[in-house]
């Protein structure tokens, strides 16, 4: 697998508190990784370290290969950035906003032109930016942070403080752009919901540490253990599974069950539907339930919780 981000044991201090606390991200080429935490878990911080704007304290930080630390020009060529302050001119038009950009970087004029057909605000390219919407604002952030074709894009919070209409509407966008661009995207958010309908893959990022971190149907598959099996026969189904010592329990006219984590879910759930099938109750649907990011988050949060004395809220 092709990494795009790759930190390794990194580490950020401010004084006696630790921000970012080992934290070794595994970002893929072209996914869109959904950096997920409370506010104040270190999000920023560890955004921040990526793009060299603070030294680790320990630790690595690669992207497409080339070290932050050691060849800071070389790595950051290499990536877009969408941060919480934006620094736009609200006196100039979005077009004028963008080709100001561009021409710092070095690139031709039509450069302006592709990134605001990307980012679907032609008709919005010669307004004022005082007049935009928030919406149109985050869209702007996102034209200039894709200035260059970058292979990477590090979006801090970017659907912080929209409308309903405009989460949505940046949502799909998000989604598409490593089909649409080429590009890795790296998003940070607090909001569970909105990342879970838009990241291939996520990092949960709890006090400074991540807790969990891989293709995000592999870890609400791995954080159930949950099979829905259809039947027409769910209280005998039941009384025979409880009766192999498998929690069973009644949903949606058929049964729960509810397999031990360490027990590969497929052959647990094939087993069982042999030994149904063997006693004579006909199954029509197996179907693995996958728990909401949620629910991943919160197991994930009481689990380092409970080893390390961390009162999370």
């Amino acid at each position: 697998m092709s990494l795009a981000i790759e930190t390794e044991h990194l580490v950020r201090r401010f004084g006696a508190h630790t921000v970012v606390d080992q934290v070794s991200l595994r970002v893929p080429s072209r996914s869109v990784y959904g950096f997920l935490g409370r506010n104040g878990a270190g999000k920023t911080t560890t955004f921040k370290l990526l793009l060299g704007l603070l030294r680790p304290d320990a630790g690595q930080v690669r992207i497409g290969g080339i070290d932050v630390v050691r060849q800071r020009i070389a790595a950051l060529r290499q990536v877009g950035a969408l941060l919480e302050a934006q620094g736009f001119y609200p006196h100039l038009k979005g077009r004028e906003q963008l080709d100001l950009q561009r021409r710092l970087l070095g690139l031709p004029a039509s450069e302006v032109d592709r990134v605001l057909e990307l980012t679907e605000m032609q008709a919005h390219g010669g307004r004022t930016i005082g007049d935009y919407s928030l919406g149109m604002r985050q869209r702007l952030g996102l034209a200039r942070a894709l200035l260059g074709a970058p292979s990477v894009l590090i979006l801090d919070e970017p659907t912080n403080g929209l409308d309903p209409e405009g989460m949505a509407d940046m949502r799909g966008f998000l989604r598409s752009l490593p089909e649409r661009s080429g590009a890795t995207v790296l998003l940070s958010s607090h909001l569970l919901g909105e990342i879970e309908q838009i990241a291939s893959h996520i990092g949960m990022l709890c006090e400074g540490r991540l807790v969990l971190q891989g293709r995000l149907e592999d870890l609400q598959a791995e954080q159930d253990g949950a099979v829905l099996f259809g039947t027409d026969a769910a209280a005998a189904a039941i009384d025979l599974a409880r009766g192999l010592g498998i929690p069973a329990d009644p949903c949606d006219g058929g049964m729960l069950a509810r397999f031990a984590l360490d027990q590969p879910i497929e052959a647990a759930s094939a087993a069982l539907n042999h030994q149904l099938c063997t006693a004579g109750i006909a199954v029509h649907t197996v179907a693995p339930q996958r728990r909401s990011l949620e629910a991943v988050y919160r197991r994930a949060s009481q689990a380092l919780s409970s080893t390390s004395n961390i009162a999370l809220a």
